[in-house]
């Protein structure tokens, strides 16, 4: 492509002249994926398309480079626009296609592997349940966790005691080896020593040369008091060993709080449906019950009490799992009528009626207008 015959860099990766280098890169991320020519292999214009389109991106997020272009255009880079794919100057863009596509370094070079040096173990998820009345008090709990560990007989290393991993002799320790697809060079994971980069001639008997091995361990949970369902506690190294010698990773256990038969949790807050006789309602009466921390407590309800009504006891709710203080129980009451009395209750609940004095239903004059007016009388 002579200089003639290119297109302004910016008109190619269609961005505004005054565009930051972080548009420039997402503009240059999309177009090497829109016509990448493995992704196109029946559109013949898309090779050059993509060609152009890193021309582009190699000036452009140049700051040197881009200030001379925009000051003396194509004829300012001196030849230094696009000579070629090479690694040094194409690193950028060779991670960013080596990320979405999966290739090693894809402009000549290979990328070094990973599985020569030491890699931290996957970290680990263990879900814990526990019952309302455990997550309130705190609690210790030995849970059983399985997961891969260094092997002890090899320390790791995937051979017997006294030899030595090999650098693998179909990547040379690299890891990857690469194969050429049109005018790139595309690495794979090495399928000799799985991207390794070492091969064990004599593998370890206990691990069969994989360095580590599944076991199941014990280990203790101190559950603080206050913790609720989605919380995470964090077992630092208690996770899945790591390989060649890496660190392990860590060990978080999700919370999972029960249902409680009598307790809906809201937060810190507790509430408690709480059954009361319509003599107890209208009399007022005081209820003994116990909190969810065994505490005993009196439920004062005065007389006349409704039903749905709450009352509020401070301080008698779940702990603040930061250690401030408790959340509060709001006992919500029910009123409970009898279906059946026996003739002597009917008797004298008769000769209350009688007596009136506010036991029929308090209603203003309004209500039975409405009353009437529904069911079509008149006034």
């Amino acid at each position: 492509m002579t200089a003639g015959a290119r297109r302004d860099y910016y008109e190619v990766l269609c961005v505004e002249r005054s565009a930051s280098a972080s548009d420039i890169k997402v503009a240059y991320r999309q177009l090497a994926v829109k016509y990448h020519p493995d992704r196109n292999p029946d559109l013949p214009e898309a090779e050059e398309k993509f060609k152009e389109a890193c021309e582009a991106y190699a000036v452009l997020s140049d700051a040197n480079k881009r200030a001379r272009y925009d000051r003396f255009g194509h004829q300012g880079l001196g030849g230094e626009g696009f000579t070629g794919f090479d690694p040094g100057a194409f690193g950028d863009f060779a991670d960013i296609l080596g990320d979405l596509f999966g290739f090693g370094d894809i402009f000549g070079g290979r990328k070094r592997g990973t599985g020569q040096r030491p890699r931290r173990g996957h970290d680990l998820q263990y879900t814990l349940k526990l019952p309302l009345e455990e997550a309130a008090r705190g609690v210790e709990r030995t849970i059983r966790v399985p997961r891969r560990e260094s092997c002890e007989r090899c320390s790791g290393s995937g051979s017997e005691p006294g030899t030595t991993p090999e650098t693998c002799g179909t990547c040379q320790g690299v890891g990857q080896v690469a194969f050429r697809r049109g005018f790139l060079s595309v690495a794979q994971t090495c399928p000799s020593c799985g991207g390794a980069g070492r091969v064990s001639r004599d593998p370890c008997v206990d691990c069969a040369g994989k360095g580590r091995s599944e076991r199941e361990v014990s280990l203790n949970v101190t559950v603080p008091a206050g913790v609720d369902s989605g919380m995470r506690l964090r077992l630092a190294g208690e996770g899945e060993g790591g390989s060649l010698g890496g660190p392990p990773g860590d060990l978080f256990v999700v919370i999972a709080i029960a249902e409680h038969d009598l307790f809906e949790r809201d937060g810190v807050d507790l509430h408690l449906e709480l059954p009361i006789s319509a003599y107890q309602a209208m009399l007022g009466t005081t209820v003994a019950m116990t909190t969810i921390l065994g505490e005993e407590r009196e439920v004062g309800v005065a007389a006349g009490a409704q039903p749905g009504e709450v009352i509020r006891l401070s301080g008698s709710g779940m702990p603040h799992v930061n250690g401030r203080r408790r959340g509060d129980l709001h006992v919500h009451l029910r009123v409970v009528v009898p279906k059946r009395v026996s003739a002597e209750q009917r008797r004298l609940i008769e000769e209350a009626a009688e007596l009136g004095g506010g036991l029929e239903p308090e209603m203003d004059g309004g209500f039975f207008d409405r009353l009437k007016r529904a069911f079509g009388g008149s006034d």
